[in-house]
């Protein structure tokens, strides 16, 4: 028996049978299609006996038949339907079968019943089947929210005329179904209004009010049909107040939110409804402010017009769809499965789902039952193909047709496993200035550097076009040579046979003079950011490029060098430059295009940063501090034995005065600052001023010739240098999390700290510490007093406090084969010349203290690690040479910052990190309860900061700002964070006791007269009480 005569004499027991038919035999084999009138004719029924059996069918299906999707949809108008009739059997199975199609469809199916649902919308419509239609839409809220948020353009105006229905049943419905669309609008600027958007739906005389709120919301993301959706009703009744100001709010929420609208055919459906009204308020109304504002919002919305009327026609084609499945599949596939399948594609494309894995899951399950499998999949790919090419934008006319084309190619780019960008063209003319902009890790310099390695598939062979990579990193083995020898040893420089006078003429032309701050014969490893980067341009100008590939070329340079930089990229009319920088002036000043990496796609657009902006509003993410969900959480430094008040300093340069080998002038003049806890200081000034320098005094990187630099000894300091990733190119083949693990792995000792200059014995000191030494030693019995002279081979690491609240340390005598277990105080160690070994035995004492607090784990790190911003994809997985720049800085501050320093000293932190990860660093550091120092050229990051200013000028300081604003900050040591809780590399929770407080004299007398009374009455002691006894001799 086929099943359009089962249908026909169907019977609720039926079902179960003739599904597990559909399933076994398929819907092409078992004759659905032509069974599918009857089924609905069934459904249909006003028979009762009859509906029941045809909707029990349908409802069978829909849950267990997922290949006859495209049928039971067809069902749904006759279940609604039947929602008024007469048996209440009927009408309950009635509404759980069209919930039961609703919830188990595809997302993408959506589109192809929102029609039949809104079909029984209508007033003249039973207030039942009304309610049933409304029941649907909640459903999708869960099932498809994004498939939902996409129909709402349709959906809000339809549910919005039952929401003022008279029936209380309907209007409860049309309000239940307006919340769950309003919960998928997905736009944080406008969430906390949609219940006052949904009372001013029902309530006209709010819409003044709730316009007023509106137009005090700062909009920022992004803003798609949904939220337009939801909001244009409201727009539209504003503008159509009689009140000026009404109308005048309307239209400056309308000109914010229009300027956020990436994708223009997000607007297409509203504009016809809001353009009208704007041009009519524009030409009535009589105040000129606010017609002059209403004139604005025309002019966004027809440039978003004209932006729409280039891709509107390809949006939901589903005829044109249909077409070409039935020319990839053949007329042997049912025509309403092709239909379905249509609708289903237009769906995915109208959301951007265009991966051929998508199409492959959503759409070759419908054609299988009817085409072997492989001609199903490559039906449903050639269709795929066609679909992207009905996406596509139309090009713009070329103004510049007539500037040569250095390349036209399309590419696919990867880096490791990571596709960067996928089937993407990349067209670029000479002379052009091209913005290359994109998120962190979005594949800015690889793109550069694939196409400075002639990596790019189809772009022009290096004996066409000649491109050249600028950056200013310095490779640690090229450190020590000249700035003329470091551009001779270029490959490419010699291979073009340029010669050392050239050189020497080309670098003075950028300042590398002999009486001038940089000079020629100089080791580039002395030169500051700003120099490096020049001296990169200098070697780049030698070879004559026809593209410039520059990764953040204005890093480390003051504002008179960036102007230098903007002049020579805007002079080179023969040259094209290729820009990837977070300085919003350079790229406005210079740019004549901007690039864009977006969706694995580089997309082109004309114009400079602002032309970009208009265009793409979103792009100012790129180059604002901004809330967002990125934050950086940095370990609390804790407490310091000693150290009452954040006031007090913990790091000192006095009367400091350094000259680097080889220079006859010094660098620094008789310096002198200091830092605490609470310290929060910019230094800025020149390149070459020597800030860089002063902040290697500081930290110990280097030695003054006069003066002395003084660090508290249980102070732990982080250090991230201006050239950071010098701190981890010795050890790319890591992990971040390896990395740090090395780093600290003997006993919380940190050792990039050990190999400081001011670590490392002279000759001088090592003559002082084998010259015997007088002694003095007291026999504990006797007390006779006997002096010995003798020599310290060593200091064995331990270290105690005398009575005087001086040091002592834990020596080895020469000729001693065991420790001797005697101490000497600092005093007498430093005339023997153990300086040095009394701060490195303090830096591993203090260190130490931050490995008890957190072991060095896996897990651990891995934590550490995404608290600084880098995921454990990246921290845990990933080798330190696939990371990019930004990537890199992170592991770099995250290695400083793992001991839990109690200064955090950063050279130049805003180069290589987006704004994003910018405003997690700045919101790190304001919560961090240590002292902070930075070098930066970036004065808004560092003035949202750094109360006071150290203002370096040829070597010489001058402090600015509010320098004694520490002093205000004097909070006491005890009200610090604390960590109550410490966790080992197996995963095991140990409880800690909070720090002690010290007792005053009173307090102390107070408990020593107490234990004395509750030893005296026999009253047991806790644990605190008895370890103060034992401390003072009580027990």
């Amino acid at each position: 028996m086929s099943l359009e005569e089962a249908f026909a004499n169907l019977s609720v027991d039926d079902s179960a049978t003739l599904v597990e038919k559909v399933k076994s035999e398929g819907v092409k084999a078992s004759g659905l299609s032509a069974g599918l009138t009857a089924l609905i004719a069934k459904a249909a029924s006003t028979d009762e006996s009859e509906a029941l059996a045809g909707l029990t069918m349908v409802k069978a299906l829909a849950e267990n038949c997922p290949a006859a999707e495209a049928y039971t949809k067809e069902c749904l108008t006759a279940a609604l339907e039947q929602a008024r009739s007469k048996s209440s059997a009927v009408r309950a199975l009635a509404n759980e079968t069209s919930q039961a199609i609703c919830e188990n469809m595809s997302p993408f199916s959506i589109k192809s019943v929102m029609p039949a649902i809104f079909t029984q919308l209508p007033v003249e419509k039973n207030w039942q089947v009304r309610c049933a239609a409304l029941n649907c839409i909640p459903i999708f809220n869960k099932t498809a929210p994004k498939q939902l948020g996409d129909a709402l353009p349709e959906v809000v105006p339809e549910v919005t005329a039952c929401m003022w229905d008279t029936k209380k049943q309907v209007k409860t419905a049309a309000t239940n179904a307006m919340k769950a669309a309003c919960d998928v609008i997905g736009n944080k600027d406008i969430d906390h209004m949609t219940d006052k958007i949904l009372v001013a739906i029902t309530k006209p005389k709010e819409v003044p009010e709730i316009m007023h709120q509106m137009a005090g919301v700062t909009f920022v993301q992004s803003v798609e049909s949904p939220a337009l959706a939801m909001v244009v009703p409201l727009l539209l009744r504003g503008l159509r107040e009689k009140a000026t100001a009404t109308k005048r709010q309307s239209a400056v929420i309308i000109n914010n939110m229009s300027k956020l609208v990436d994708n223009p055919l997000d607007s297409a459906p509203f504009l016809p409804l809001l353009l009208p009204e704007l041009e009519k308020n524009a030409s009535s109304i009589s105040d000129p402010e606010a017609r002059g504002v209403t004139e604005g919002a025309v002019e966004q919305l027809q440039r978003l017009q004209g932006l729409c009327d280039k891709a509107v026609n390809v949006r939901g084609d589903t005829s044109k769809l249909t077409e070409e499945f039935t020319k990839a599949l053949g007329d042997g596939v049912d025509t309403v499965v092709t239909a379905h399948a249509a609708v289903v594609a237009s769906s995915m494309m109208d959301l951007g789902f265009m991966e051929d894995s998508q199409w492959k899951k959503n759409i070759v399950p419908y054609f299988t039952p009817f085409v072997d499998a492989a001609k199903a999949e490559s039906g449903v790919e050639a269709v795929r193909v066609e679909a992207e090419k009905m996406m596509e934008v139309p090009e713009e006319e070329d103004e510049d047709e007539d500037a040569e084309e250095l390349c036209n190619c399309q590419f696919t780019l990867a880096y490791g496993t990571k596709i960067l960008l996928h089937n993407t063209k990349m067209r670029l003319k000479r002379g052009k200035r091209y913005g290359l902009l994109g998120g962190n890790d979005s594949g800015k310099t690889t793109l550069m550097r694939a196409i400075s390695n002639n990596q790019v598939e189809g772009f022009p062979d290096t004996t066409q076009v000649r491109t050249v990579f600028v950056e200013a990193d310095i490779q640690g083995e090229q450190s020590h040579l000249s700035c003329i020898e470091y551009v001779m040893i270029d490959e490419k420089i010699q291979g073009l046979g340029i010669t050392r006078d050239e050189v020497e003429k080309v670098l003075s032309t950028v300042g590398f003079t002999m009486d001038g701050k940089a000079k020629p014969h100089h080791a580039v490893s002395t030169l500051s950011g700003g120099w490096r980067m020049k001296l990169a341009l200098a070697r780049a100008m030698l070879q004559k490029a026809d593209i410039l590939l520059l990764d953040e070329p204005t890093n480390h340079l003051d504002v008179i060098n960036v102007a230098w930089v903007k002049n020579y990229l805007n002079s080179l009319s023969d040259v094209t430059s290729i820009i990837v920088s977070h300085d919003s002036g350079l790229l406005n000043d210079c740019c004549t295009n901007i690039l864009q990496i977006e969706n694995l796609k580089l997309n082109a657009f004309k114009g400079n940063l602002d032309e970009f902006v208009k265009i793409k509003p979103s792009a100012r993410a790129y180059f604002s501090f901004k809330e967002s969900k990125l934050k950086f959480d940095f370990p609390q430094p804790g407490p310091i034995e000693g150290v009452k008040s954040k006031g007090k300093a913990l790091m000192k340069m006095s009367g400091c005065t350094f000259t680097y080998p080889g220079n006859e002038k010094p660098t620094l003049f008789d310096i002198s600052v200091q830092v605490s806890l609470s310290s929060r200081v910019a230094c800025v000034g020149e390149n070459g001023a020597g800030k860089s320098t002063m902040i290697k005094l500081l930290v110990g990187e280097i030695e003054p010739q006069v003066g002395d630099v003084w660090k508290h000894p249980n102070a732990r300091v982080a250090y991230v240098a201006q050239h950071a990733f010098h701190h981890i190119e010795k050890h790319l083949n890591k992990t971040p999390n390896e990395y740090i693990r090395w780093r600290y792995a003997n006993q919380g000792e940190d050792k990039e700290s050990l190999v400081k200059v001011t670590l490392q014995f002279t000759e001088a000191e090592l003559k002082l510490q084998k010259t015997p030494y007088e002694i003095s030693f007291t026999d504990d019995e006797t007390g006779k007093v006997s002096k010995v002279k003798k020599v310290v081979s060593e200091l064995v690491g331990g270290r105690k406090t005398n009575k005087s609240k001086d040091f002592e340390y834990e020596v080895k005598y020469a000729g001693s084969s065991v420790d001797s277990g005697e101490y000497l105080s600092s005093k007498v160690l430093k005339k023997m010349g153990w300086d040095k070994a009394m701060k490195a035995v303090d830096m591993k004492i203090a260190q130490r203290a931050g490995l008890y607090v957190r072991p060095l784990s896996t897990k651990n790190v891995e934590e550490h690690l995404a608290g600084c911003g880098l995921a454990a994809e990246f921290g845990t997985h990933y080798r330190m040479s696939a990371l990019s720049g930004g990537q890199k800085v992170k592991v770099v501050l995250a290695a400083a910052m793992w001991n839990q320093p109690h200064i955090l000293i950063l050279d130049e932190p805003t180069n290589y990190l987006d704004r994003e990860s910018l405003g997690a660093l700045a919101g790190a550091i304001e919560r961090y309860d240590g002292g902070v120092v930075m070098i930066t050229h970036n004065n808004e990051f560092c003035s949202q900061l750094c109360p006071e200013t150290w203002v370096m000028d040829a070597g010489h300081l001058e402090t600015k700002g509010d320098a004694d604003w520490m002093l205000k900050q004097d909070e006491k040591i005890e009200q610090q964070e604390q960590i109550t809780e410490v966790v080992d590399a197996a995963g095991n929770v140990t409880k800690l006791k909070a720090q002690k407080k010290k007792l005053s004299k009173k307090e102390e007398k107070q408990l020593v007269k107490k234990i004395k009374s509750k030893l005296k009455n026999g009253e047991a002691l806790d644990t605190d009480e008895e370890e103060f006894a034992f401390e003072k001799d009580l027990l």
